[in-house]
């Protein structure tokens, strides 16, 4: 059977789609978009990602002539068509053409699925390794805090800790302080509190990390969003990095310095053990969309 994507108004055969050369996204990285993960052929969190879709599309100014009910809608539609269960797929929103005028302009809506590629098992057995990025976050970019298309930096920084066989990079504004993962939020654990930097750092505000932030307090773990620093990093008990394809992903080692005793720690494992009972509550039924 062909992949299917969906474009703009229906579903096309991927080797059949297109998408217009002068298109604002591909020239200038004017465009959002969103990765999300499906279980039993139910989108996670679809609710939490399109709102902040939306949020960030009115801020930026990206129009769109497509509600949320629609965007959904298409999603499962594309699920259906490729016959996927477990699913990653990506939700892209474009500023169009820029050749036209700004009240006529119409958005590129993309969106493809593909069959997850989880990562290793052995990640969440054992943690991984993250370093620290040489970049700096720019707490003054318009940008930041928003999942936007002008993603060449962080992917850079991810790519220099492949290169250290490392999972993430850590990136740290220009005063120092904890920003989050180039893919990724973070989590530090301290004195049984559970800690976090602020969405207003800035920071992506992950759709992940909202879950996480929620299921802790469920749990009542004492939970701070808070300023902190490579010190709050190098004295933790525990840390672990979250994003929607990742889940929770433990980490036990930041360059040479060891988290804890290099070993998954006892509150990562019990919000990773939560994560999954909310994922199979919340996706158990493929029926129920």
């Amino acid at each position: 059977m062909s992949e299917h994507i969906f474009l703009n108004d229906k579903l096309v055969d991927k080797d059949k789609a297109f998408v217009s050369v002068s298109d604002s996204g591909f020239l200038y990285g004017y465009g959002l978009f969103e990765t999300m993960r499906s279980y039993n052929g139910v989108v996670f969190a679809l609710e939490d990602h399109l709102d902040r879709l939306f949020l960030s599309a009115g801020t930026l100014g990206i129009e769109t002539p497509y509600d949320k009910k629609y965007i959904a809608d298409a999603i499962n539609k594309l699920l259906e068509m490729n016959e996927l269960s477990e699913a990653r797929l990506r939700l892209t929103l474009t500023a169009g053409l820029p050749t036209q005028a700004v009240e006529k302009r119409e958005s590129t809506l993309l969106i493809t699925s593909v069959t997850l590629q989880p990562y290793p098992p052995e990640y969440y057995q054992k943690g991984v390794l993250v370093v620290l990025c040489p970049y700096r976050q720019n707490t003054t970019d318009p940008l930041c805090g928003h999942k936007t298309t002008s993603y060449f930096s962080r992917m850079l920084g991810l790519l220099t800790a492949h290169q250290k066989r490392a999972a993430e990079a850590l990136w740290f504004t220009e005063t120092n302080y904890l920003a989050e993962g180039c893919i990724s939020n973070v989590f530090l654990v301290k004195d049984s509190m559970l800690l976090t930097p602020m969405v207003e750092t800035p920071v992506l505000p992950g759709i992940a990390r909202k879950t996480v932030c929620r299921l802790a307090e469920e749990q009542s773990i004492v939970i701070k969003e808070k300023n902190l620093s490579i010190d709050d990093v190098l004295d933790a008990q525990e840390i672990f990095l979250t994003n929607s394809i990742m889940q929770i992903l433990p980490v036990v080692a930041v360059e040479k310095h060891a988290v804890g005793d290099e070993k998954v720690g006892p509150m990562t494992k019990k919000l990773m053990k939560c994560y999954d009972e909310l994922v199979n509550k919340e996706c158990d039924n493929k029926n129920e969309r």
